[in-house]
């Protein structure tokens, strides 16, 4: 895994390009120690540059930007199948130079051109520079697991691994994007392919961009989600069946996954998904796994004990780290240095934490991001496909009945959920109640997804903002009995991509370890689109048959618990250590006019939020503080 930058300025430059570049280039330092790589085509102005984390062939040949005749490419990845791919290339005559799987993309892209991409299995974000043709490729890979962004504004064509590189360049031009404030106020990040500047953009997942000489920008698909879930039929075959062709699915994606040439361990905090991973490579490996938990001391977060239960069973070397408010408080003013553009998820504090820990034993680490989407895990996925058809029967008073449940305190709830039957064995009661609320209007099913996972009523939004930018581009139509694997595929081209591959990219990125996703292979995704309804969601539980295939290796007892997740006390640091910078936040006008927020809204949500005269959602105004202290670093 590494860092890519590099620009095309098409204009006649006044500034020096070898100086610009090595700037863009260093600013990714941390997510590429190892090495600094340079290339500079003068006749064009093309620049390319590589910092490098070295993972596969860790000798010098290895380094980056590679070059084959007249072409020159960098590359930010892994192609776990590096080695079959290899194999099938020296079949055709190739010869090799190095043991890279760059130099497998290379040569692949060589002999197949474009299509070479639907061999790999891996995660990539690459550039390729064909100086003959004078054209620029630029790839990502299907789910957006690693990150590309660019910027085209002016003549100067721009793209790197993270954005701060492009602040090292004289004509990039800061200014705001109206659509992305928007999308951040509801949920957070902001997805592809938006961002917080004008003129840039995130490359989707699964999409190529191409750039020739006469400045002819165009981007194209070469996989599509929504192609997939469509292309998808529910097996003829029985559960038992289905069970043992998961097993396989995930073996084989786990075991891609474990290729390295350094030490490699796995996230463990103990819930269905991390436990699968850890359970099955541990199966499969004479060699004991190294697993990772951060625990928390405040009792009511910390669910670090689950993780070494889980951890004692099945063998693995497990390493805890405990962390109190004084870590948290020490990480909060880096924040928008480890994520340059705004983003509100919390849980990257402890990701953070835990990848810093994790650093110091491994090169490599595991996590499980994506089981939720691919197999159901989310409550609010239930919630959508149990609850709306009766809401929608409500008709005209659903109104009324809003009204009524945003009588009920969300605090009260949180604190009485284990007494009330609907709500028993729900934690986050007091995030999600007044989401549910918000999205009793919506207009259908789709929208009552998208409102129950805002945390900005529409009302709230069109008063403090304006008109809400829509979240979804209308790709994905539902299926016959694959409602679920619609919706997670909504969260999968949003959320997943926006969000949690960003936290786990960054977070891992700024300790320089590299973080794999392996339940995010495309092969095992293709399997997960397939399962029918009742096998991703069964009385009211999330992932059952990834549970029935879990309870074969860890016993039912050390799994079955409420879903918490990296969950830190928000409320309690807005309202004591960080209502200081709140205070402040309210008066700050300029800041408020930066991202075109009302003022005196703004100051009312504050102040009905500090003085607790009305439930404002905590994790939206950490979005706000979050935003200022970005505001502060970048402008």
């Amino acid at each position: 895994m590494c860092r890519l930058s590099g620009f095309w300025d098409f204009s006649s430059p006044t500034y020096d390009p070898q100086a610009v570049l090595q700037k863009m280039r260093d600013s990714l330092q941390h997510g590429g120690p190892d090495y600094g790589g340079a290339f500079l085509d003068a006749e064009t102005g093309l620049a390319l540059g590589h910092r490098r984390l070295s993972i596969i062939d860790l000798s010098p040949a290895g380094n980056q930007p590679l070059y084959y005749k007249e072409k020159a490419l960098i590359f930010n990845g892994e192609i776990y199948n590096y080695q079959e791919i290899r194999k099938e290339l020296q079949l055709l005559g190739r010869g090799f130079q190095t043991e890279s799987d760059t130099e497998v993309l290379f040569q692949a892209l060589e002999e197949w051109g474009e299509a070479a991409v639907n061999r790999f299995h891996g995660m990539f974000a690459f550039a390729l520079w064909d100086k003959a043709n004078k054209e620029l490729l630029i790839c990502r890979d299907r789910l957006g697991v690693k990150p590309l962004y660019y910027y085209y504004q002016d003549g100067l064509f721009l793209f790197a691994s993270e954005l701060k590189a492009f602040h090292q360049h004289p004509r990039f031009r800061k200014e705001i994007s109206p659509q992305a404030v928007s999308l951040y106020l509801q949920q957070g990040y902001i997805p592809a392919p938006y961002c917080i500047f004008k003129g840039c953009q995130k490359l989707k997942g699964g999409h190529f961009l191409k750039l020739n000489q006469k400045g002819e920008l165009q981007t194209y698909p070469y996989w599509s989600l929504a192609e997939r879930y469509a292309a998808a039929e529910i097996p003829a075959a029985s559960e038992a069946e289905l069970k043992s062709a998961l097993e396989k699915e995930l073996r084989q994606s786990f075991a891609l996954r474990m290729v390295a040439d350094v030490p490699v361990g796995v996230f463990l905090s103990g819930g269905v998904d991390s436990s699968i991973v850890a359970a099955l490579l541990q199966d499969q490996s004479a060699q004991q796994l190294r697993t990772f938990t951060i625990g928390f001391k405040d009792k009511e977060y910390n669910e670090a004990n689950q993780a070494k239960a889980v951890a004692e069973h099945i063998g693995s070397q497990h390493e805890e780290l405990y962390c109190g408010p004084e870590d948290f408080e020490q990480l909060i003013p880096n924040w928008a240095e480890l994520y340059d553009e705004p983003f509100g998820d919390s849980s990257g504090i402890p990701t953070y934490l835990v990848a810093q820990m994790a650093k110091q034993s491994v090169k490599v680490s595991l996590s499980a991001d994506g089981g939720d989407e691919l197999f159901g895990g989310y409550t609010k996925y239930e919630v959508c496909q149990r609850f709306y058809p009766k809401i929608k029967k409500l008709g005209p008073i659903r109104p009324l009945v809003a009204a009524l449940m945003g009588q009920v305190n969300p605090f009260w709830l949180e604190r009485n959920a284990s007494k009330l039957p609907l709500l028993k064995g729900y934690k986050n009661i007091s995030n999600k109640w007044p989401k549910l609320v918000a999205a009793l209007g919506a207009k259908d099913q789709e929208a009552f997804f998208h409102q129950s996972s805002s945390y900005i009523s529409p009302q709230k939004h069109q008063a403090l903002f304006g008109a809400p930018t829509p979240r979804y581009q209308g790709e994905l139509k539902p299926q016959a009995g694959r409602y679920i694997g619609y919706l997670g595929s909504l969260d999968l081209l949003t959320y997943l991509e926006g969000d949690i591959m960003v936290k786990v990219d960054r977070a891992t990125m700024a300790v320089a370890l590299e973080g794999r996703e392996p339940l995010l292979d495309h092969q095992l995704l293709d399997f997960a689109l397939s399962l029918p309804d009742e096998l991703k969601i069964r009385s009211g539980q999330g992932k059952y048959l990834l549970r029935q295939l879990l309870y074969d290796f860890v016993p039912k007892e050390l799994i079955e618990r409420p879903k918490q997740g990296f969950s830190i006390p928000i409320e309690q640091w807005l309202r004591g250590l960080l209502r200081p910078d709140l205070e402040a936040l309210a008066q700050d006008k300029a800041f408020a006019d930066c991202f075109g927020l009302q003022q005196t809204v703004l100051e009312d949500i504050l102040r009905q939020f500090l003085d607790r005269k009305a439930y404002i959602n905590p994790h939206f105004i950490w979005f706000l503080y979050v935003l200022r202290q970005w505001y502060k670093r970048w402008f």
